[in-house]
């Protein structure tokens, strides 16, 4: 017959407990003074809900603080790999077939001089673009070749438990690997009717406006925490005709 161990919480409980009968134990012993000790027994228990409590919420919020930040620090990683692995190029082949891209492209233009303000009112703006990719300029079948290449990365990313704490960056995981779903599912991607076409275009801008949003949020964190990815971020802006990633200048 197994003897399943003691969780360390109940030790760590146990050892407490015997401390305190410990300490009151030497305390009688020592003051001979059982009354004093009661009330001051009675008077601790007492106060024990205030201080359970109050430790309670204490440690609740430091530690919730915590691990908020720890699933920050995952998810920059997660969404850095995918820009740097699927998002950027996407970003990339849309934006040079969108032929309103002249409005928004020199407010996407990010420097190290950005302010949080400066980025709320790009995002306000992107919120009022419509993203219009020319479908008859995209190269469906490269694209579906891209997609399928980078089908298990997005499989893999979509499996990941980090991801169901940022909705937003999840929406662009799903748009994305739909999109992938539908140019795969065609034998052929030439000689499609019109409204098959205009069908695909909304997949396409789908993830293109929900990618541009999402690449301008994690430029603002990148500026905020990592000065170091934001530097080759802006030096390999989609959206930047002169960008480049070779440092000029020092």
């Amino acid at each position: 017959m197994t003897h399943t161990p003691l969780r360390w919480e109940i030790k760590l409980g146990i050892f407490l407990v015997l401390t305190s009968i410990t300490i009151y134990a030497i305390k009688l012993t020592v003051l001979n003074n059982l009354e004093s000790t009661e009330n001051y027994i009675f008077n601790s228990l007492g106060f024990l809900p205030v201080n359970v409590l109050l430790v309670t919420i204490v440690l609740n919020s430091l530690l919730s603080v915590r691990a908020r930040r720890e699933k920050l620090e995952k998810l920059s990683v997660v969404i850095g790999t995918f820009f740097s692995e699927v998002g950027t190029a996407l970003l990339t082949l849309f934006s040079n077939h969108d032929p309103g891209i002249g409005a928004i492209k020199n407010d996407l233009v990010v420097t190290s001089d950005w302010e949080p303000e400066e980025f709320d009112r790009v995002d306000a703006k992107l919120r009022t673009y419509r993203c219009a990719v020319d479908v008859d300029e995209i190269d469906l079948v490269a694209l579906r070749d891209f997609l399928k290449q980078k089908r298990d990365f997005l499989l893999r990313m979509l499996e990941n438990p980090v991801m169901l704490e940022h909705e937003s960056f999840t929406e662009v995981l799903r748009a994305t690997f739909h999109l992938a779903e539908e140019l795969e599912h065609r034998p052929a991607l030439t000689g499609l009717p019109e409204s098959d076409r205009q069908h695909l275009a909304g997949d396409i801008n789908r993830v293109y406006g929900l990618l541009v949003c999402q690449w301008l949020e994690y430029m603002a964190y990148m500026k905020r925490n990592y000065p170091y990815l934001f530097s080759l971020a802006m030096r390999t802006n989609p959206f930047d005709e002169t960008a480049t990633p070779v440092v000029r200048g020092l």
